[in-house]
């Protein structure tokens, strides 16, 4: 099993990090087979906690507990401003790389890399000559060609030190500066942001990085912050889909990666359940949307689910198949004993790993 893992991964790294253009990941593939050829077998050689280790994108740890981590097979790790600081970009590559060494299955390689108020990577003088403005400044700056020309130079530059995956673009509509998420928005209404979404999707999707639409079903005009605590948006369900769900739609056409889940409440869709462990706002995704890719979690140390009793298990069976956390061994060993007692059914493990596996490149 061992090899042929290793094998496949060594197709998918030399695929989907290719456009970094760094020979370190470029390995021989003389041998390798043809990842169509290859592929369809992995998903039945995985043990039942290689693929419980999938489901986890875990905030990057401190360097001595990296290899720690490496034991549960995460499906990535999401890099914060902390794990950049002061490093140049050879050293960035090389702790991606070295992360990457450690897995037999490609890891995600994320960050937030919005422009503006987060910014991961470009908050480091070493790896950007200044911050990248926000979406907004820069369309109020020089229009949609400049958001596009912008989109695809931090596209660039995140391939290049080998992340993989932004989670961006923000898909929330706000007009209203006392929103929590104005200053995260494009800032315009509904069809602007639709637009602007369908055309950084679509950049991304040419450079060859991951995006992830954020934050499902719409954050809204609410001042509440979900990090701190509950946030509930009143808005009706007819209101939510004739006017939030549009930036969703477009990205989702345009070929998004991602979705990422909001633990705000939706009471227009489910009032008792945040969105993140709503089955009825997972099924809406799906069957209304036509999303068929990877849904994750938003981070679940969050405030608002930060209490939650069996969280992971709950965030799973409402239909992730990426759930954030920096509490890995909590998630890793929640979602293992719920799978091993039936509370989480193999078909609904399968599906998520499933659905990991063909983003990663190997369906």
């Amino acid at each position: 099993m061992k090899r042929i893992i290793s094998v496949l991964a060594a197709v998918i790294i030399g695929l989907s990090l290719a456009s970094c253009g760094k020979d370190a990941y470029a390995p021989d593939m003389t041998d390798a087979p043809p990842p169509e050829e290859a592929a369809p077998a992995l998903l039945d050689t995985m043990s039942v906690e290689e693929k419980v280790g999938q489901l986890l994108f875990v905030r990057c740890p401190e360097e001595e507990y990296v290899s720690e981590l490496m034991e549960i097979k995460p499906g990535g790790i999401l890099m914060f401003g902390r794990d950049f600081e002061n490093l140049t970009a050879d050293e960035v590559i090389n702790k991606i790389d070295g992360f990457q060494s450690q897995s037999d299955i490609p890891l995600f390689i994320g960050v937030d890399e919005e422009g503006g108020t987060v910014v991961r990577v470009s908050s480091n003088k070493n790896l950007a000559p200044e911050k990248y403005k926000s979406p907004q400044e820069i369309y109020n700056e020089g229009g949609m060609e400049a958001v596009e020309n912008n989109a695809a130079e931090k596209s660039r530059l995140l391939l290049s030190l080998g992340i993989n995956m932004n989670l961006a673009p923000v898909a929330d509509v706000s007009t209203d500066p006392n929103s929590y998420i104005y200053e995260r928005s494009f800032g315009q209404g509904y069809a602007q942001t639709a637009d602007f979404i369908s055309r950084v999707v679509t950049v991304m999707k040419n450079e060859g990085i991951y995006s992830v639409l954020k934050h499902f079903p719409g954050y809204g005009e609410v001042t509440g912050d979900s990090h701190e605590g509950e946030v509930y948006n009143e808005k009706s369900a007819d209101a939510l889909r004739a006017e939030d769900f549009m930036p969703f739609r477009a990205g989702i056409d345009a070929g998004a990666s991602c979705v990422l889940v909001s633990h705000n409440t939706a009471g227009g869709l489910d009032a008792e359940n945040p969105a993140s462990l709503s089955p009825e706002v997972h099924e809406i995704l799906r069957s209304e949307l036509g999303f068929d890719g990877v849904i994750m979690t938003d981070d679940i140390a969050m405030g608002a689910v930060a209490d939650v009793e069996n969280v992971y298990t709950r965030a799973v069976n409402a239909g992730n198949d990426l759930l954030i956390t920096t509490d890995y061994e909590t998630g890793y060993n929640q979602i293992l004993s719920a799978v091993e007692s039936g509370e989480i059914s193999m078909d609904t493990l399968n599906g998520a790993v499933r659905r990991i596996l063909k983003l990663k490149g190997f369906m």
